[in-house]
């Protein structure tokens, strides 16, 4: 009876056993892909910008210390959103974040004093990564990748400042980070928590680069599509390394680069032409450019048509201009240095009056100009007025001037405005005639092309 039972307990013990491996299999296994999705869930790198994103005011404001050459001190000088502090806190309490490395990535060009207010914070043993120098973000997270082994998209970035020259989110976006735009720093700790669950969705859906989560929470993923064409106007080019840029959109829409090889065969573009053009993502430098490039128009001219250069100006300059009394325009930028002497070129009257507080009025009266002559000179004809090619415009030489030389009275009367007012680039304007009759066009910046009527062009000026 004992022996039977003690074969009975091991066959019992036997079943059990195998029982509770296969229970403890499956649980082992359940744990594991448990495991894989909480890690795809929490990024594996998260990193910061500095200025106005963990902490306030941004350095480079604490003008006053730098002339002292004092260094920060942090909770006075410079201060942690309470927010942001709370959320490193957690980070290094919860175990939800064991797996995962901090980063921090700032452009600032006061590195020494972000150095020292992260070990003032306490904070250089919970950052894994710092990269802090000037230029380029998209350099931090090259680096960050290659020090941490990681794929962009396993990281998750926090940056106040979205786009445009100073902007960070947008071109670190473009390597597929998956960007948030905190334009008032991290001030709530909702800001950090709904970016984790839009980094779960993001990650375990699509990974599409170019996606930013704004402000307010919403996404924007700015994906490019192959078979959309855009229309622009040249804006440079640079004959010798066959490359060049192209305005377009609006006034936020960053110039598109585009290359020679976009070009049709033979084809010959200049400043001012309009082109239609696709967009395409260099997958080797991850930056957009410009393909299948080809001219709206010709630029031919026919027995009706001619086509012209066209620049804008604002009255009352516009006017000033083509009433012969203004023989200089000056610019900071190079608008008409690619041009030669002798370019002939339609004046546009622009939308607005330009905002000089009235002070070419100084400027004229001191050249004995009566209020009665002046009131003429900035008048245009009946019929001509702003959103209209006026006039046509030969131009004589480009050359640089100094502050001196812009403060002479002569030159001052020439520009209708003060040398201080005055840009640095001044263009000799050779002759001015009124077009036979006004021409409405579109307005656009620098110098643009337009298919004009033979007819509107005084006698002479076409020879």
């Amino acid at each position: 009876m004992d022996s039977f039972l003690s074969v009975r307990g091991l066959i019992q013990l036997g079943l059990l056993s195998s029982c509770l491996f296969q229970y403890s299999s499956a649980f082992l296994g359940m744990t594991k892909k448990q495991s894989v999705t909480s890690l795809s869930a929490v990024p594996q790198l998260i990193v910061f910008d500095l200025d106005n994103t963990l902490w306030t005011p941004e350095l480079y404001q604490l003008r006053k210390l730098k002339r002292q050459n004092v260094f920060p001190e942090a909770h006075v000088d410079v201060k942690l959103f309470p927010a942001a502090w709370d959320i490193i806190q957690q980070c290094r309490n919860d175990e939800k974040y064991a797996n995962t490395k901090f980063a921090v990535a700032s452009r600032t060009k006061s590195g020494e004093w972000a150095h020292d207010l992260l070990e003032q914070f306490g904070l250089t043993t919970f950052f894994d990564y710092v990269e802090i120098f000037p230029g380029d973000k998209k350099s931090h997270f090259n680096n960050l990748k290659k020090s941490s082994g990681l794929d962009f998209h396993d990281m998750l970035f926090f940056d106040d400042s979205r786009d445009g020259r100073f902007g960070n989110c947008e071109p670190v976006s473009n390597l597929g980070v998956l960007s948030v735009h905190c334009p008032n720093g991290i001030y709530e700790e909702q800001i950090f928590h709904g970016a984790l669950d839009h980094y779960k969705n993001w990650y375990t859906s699509h990974r599409s680069p170019d996606t930013i989560i704004e402000w307010d929470g919403s996404i924007t993923t700015n994906t490019i599509d192959p078979n959309e064409r855009f229309t622009g106007i040249v804006k440079m080019v640079n004959y010798q390394k066959n490359f060049g840029f192209i305005r377009y959109g609006d006034r936020k829409t960053k110039d598109m680069f585009f290359h020679f090889s976009a070009l049709p065969s033979n084809a010959n573009v200049e400043e001012g032409d309009e082109v239609s053009f696709r967009i395409t993502k260099d997958s080797r430098k991850g930056k957009l450019a410009a393909e299948d490039v080809e001219l709206v128009n010709s630029g031919s001219n026919n027995d009706d048509t001619v086509n012209m250069r066209v620049f804008s100006m604002n009255l009352p300059f516009a006017a000033l201009l083509s009433n012969g009394y203004k023989t200089l325009e000056t610019r900071n930028g190079t608008m008409f240095t690619p041009y030669e002497e002798g370019t002939k070129m339609l004046l546009h009257v622009g939308q607005r009056i330009y905002p000089d507080g009235n002070r070419h009025l100084d400027v004229m009266k001191s050249g004995g100009l009566s209020d009665a002559e002046i009131e003429d000179l900035k008048s245009l004809p009946k019929g001509f007025g702003k959103g209209m090619a006026v006039a046509i415009v030969e131009l004589g030489k480009t050359f640089e001037t100094t502050l001196e030389e812009r403060c002479d009275p002569d030159f001052q009367r020439s520009v209708g405005a003060f040398g201080a007012d005055s840009g640095m680039r001044a263009t000799e304007i050779k002759r001015v005639e009124y077009l036979k009759k006004p021409l409405r066009v579109s307005g656009r910046g620098g110098v643009f092309k337009a298919q004009v009527p033979r007819d509107v062009i005084p006698d002479g000026w076409l020879d």
